[in-house]
């Protein structure tokens, strides 16, 4: 009987149809999808098996459920840890960790092995009440991986992970389960950034641009769009045109919302490349600095309670800024922009595009506090190092 892994069962659900003989499918795309998929179930509270060195099972504590933590059980070969990142895991431990650790892994007692209390241990937006403290100890190989996917899926950085039993391949083809390659994971947001193509483009005339154009861009195999917002004709300007890289903003663009100035500095934006006869602006799907809009609302609710905005993504798990700067790299290229204006007082996107072979020249992107967001604006300046003019 010929042996199958959980890696081989994953792989062999991904084609819906028979392939035609001597078809063979693209490696890399069945990569890509097997990140897609894995994130998908991760987000249904579905477990997922992480392979590579001590290959894992994985459950999100964000989304596990009774159903999550019996599959989770049924696939486990020992008992299970918490893994966590180190600012959290902090916290939870009251006391000082290694904050150069990919994570920290957390013993669990049984009393905390139901949804209510791992909830607690991963959100610092809830109610800290243990019924019993964890312990540290031994992370597993592929933790890093483990709380990367977790990421990946807009989730807290936080799952239970426990090495897989004996029988795990034929219990994960029994309940439909899959597997994903770590190494696949921690590529996926390069090669995501690095081979985005232009999928649809028309005129949208805009109130403070007229002649504006938007161009929709899409990773490999139909990942999320990233928009280019074409103010006149940039592409045929003998000039270096005017650029904006903007992180989509939900609050600050579609509410008007105070506490940031992403609203004013993407009219601001599009109102100065109209003046200047040409422009891009290009909105990219990275919401709150990479961490998306659920996790951006929790740390809204930390930054209530006295925290700065850098110290409320690292309180939940995430890094100050998760973004990657490739995705605008890619975009302008395909655009045929490699000399650009870039509006910014942020320097690490002006080293980023410059890593990336472009031609950047900074122009000064500056928005007036408003009297709700001085904190946040002096916090940009003092902590992620933004110029002040």
């Amino acid at each position: 009987m010929t042996h199958v892994t959980p890696r081989d069962h994953a792989l062999s659900r991904f084609v819906a149809t028979p392939l035609q003989p001597g078809v063979t499918p693209d490696p890399s795309v069945l990569r890509v999808r097997a990140v897609h998929r894995a994130v998908a179930d991760l987000r249904r509270g579905t477990p997922v098996l992480l392979e590579g060195e001590d290959s894992l099972v994985l459950l999100p504590v964000e989304t596990a459920g009774a159903r999550g933590l019996g599959e989770f059980a049924a696939l486990a070969g020992a008992a299970p840890v918490l893994l966590l990142a180190p600012a959290r895991a902090a916290a939870v431990l009251r006391r000082p960790v290694d904050p150069g650790e990919a994570a920290v892994a957390l013993s669990l007692p049984r009393a905390l092995l139901e949804p209510a209390s791992l909830r607690s241990l991963a959100d610092p937006t809830a109610e800290q009440i243990f019924a019993a403290d964890p312990t540290v100890c031994h992370v597993p190989a592929l933790a890093g991986a483990a709380l990367a996917l977790t990421k990946l899926a807009r989730l807290l950085p936080a799952c239970i992970a426990a090495p897989l039993a004996p029988a795990a391949a034929e219990r994960a083809a029994d309940l439909g389960l899959l597997g994903v390659l770590a190494a696949d994971v921690l590529a996926y947001p390069g090669t995501m950034a690095a081979h985005l193509v232009r999928v649809a483009e028309a005129e949208v005339p805009l109130e403070d641009a007229p002649d504006a154009r938007v161009v929709a861009f899409r990773g490999p195999d139909a990942g999320i769009e990233h928009l280019a917002i074409l103010v006149g004709r940039p592409e045929a300007a003998t000039a270096p045109p005017l650029v904006r890289i903007h992180s989509e903003c939900f609050t600050g663009d579609l509410l008007g919302s105070l506490r940031c100035d992403c609203g004013p500095q993407l009219r601001g934006a599009i109102k100065r490349m109209a003046e200047d006869g040409a422009g891009v602006l290009l909105y990219l799907a990275q919401e709150g600095r990479g961490i998306g809009l659920v996790n951006k609302l929790r740390a809204y609710r930390l930054q209530d309670r006295g925290l700065d905005t850098v110290e409320a993504n690292r309180a939940l798990g995430w890094g100050a800024d998760e973004r990657t700067f490739l995705v605008a790299a890619t975009m302008l290229e395909e655009l045929g922009l490699r000399d650009v204006r870039l509006l910014t007082n942020n320097p690490d996107k002006v080293a980023a595009l410059a890593a990336c072979g472009l031609t950047v020249h900074r122009e000064a992107h500056l928005i007036a506090p408003n009297g709700v967001n001085d904190r946040y604006l002096a916090t940009k300046v003092a902590r992620f190092g933004h110029l002040p003019d």
